[in-house]
């Protein structure tokens, strides 16, 4: 095979590439790390920095190759942008939904319920308009972040809602959240 095909084409898309997997590992990493998952994260930081160590030792073994300069950059580039939506997709972990809502909250907090949402709520004055609200609290699989939304607008479109990321939680949790979290406890 010609050389320039090599050390001009080949080597830089395996440059490329490799820094493409070991930014996303790196992504998927911290999020581990943030999600306290203990054993997950050195698994992936091990191949991170192995795949981050042959690219930056072939860069080093062309150091003359500015292609191989441009592949580096170009994969970091790319490999954070495909982290992000990996980790996007796989929605790891629970979050904390804050509803405030200025209606009458029965039928809204029964939706949440009717689909597997443990709820707690009470009765508060809204801050600027000194109105009677309701505050609605519920512990949700990030992954169904979406379809409690879509509950909260079909119930209330004006409700005010906050989503939290939470990293541990004791005791409380519905039947639904615990049988779907199970896989993601281990290593805990």
């Amino acid at each position: 095979m010609d050389s320039t095909l090599i050390d001009f084409v080949l080597l830089p898309l395996m440059i490329f590439f490799a820094r493409i997997i070991d930014v996303s590992l790196g992504t998927l990493r911290i999020v581990m790390i943030s999600k306290g998952q203990k054993r997950i994260a050195p698994f992936l930081g091990f191949f991170e920095v192995l795949i981050w160590l042959i690219a930056i030792g072939r860069i080093m073994q062309n150091l003359d190759n500015w292609t191989c300069y441009i592949a580096y950059a170009g994969g970091f580039a790319t490999g954070n942008y495909i982290g992000m939506l990996i980790e996007e997709k796989l929605a790891v972990g629970i979050v904390h939904l804050q509803i405030i809502t200025g209606n009458k909250p029965d039928k809204l907090i029964d939706a949440l319920k009717l689909a597997g949402y443990g709820i707690t709520h009470h009765n508060a004055v809204g801050g600027a308009s000194g109105n009677l609200v309701s505050v609605i609290y519920s512990v949700v699989l990030r992954n169904d972040i979406n379809k409690a939304v879509a509950i909260i607008k079909e119930f209330d479109p004006n409700a005010f809602y906050s989503i939290g990321d939470v990293r541990f939680v004791n005791k409380g949790l519905s039947a639904t959240i615990v049988n779907k979290y199970k896989w993601w406890r281990i290593g805990k």
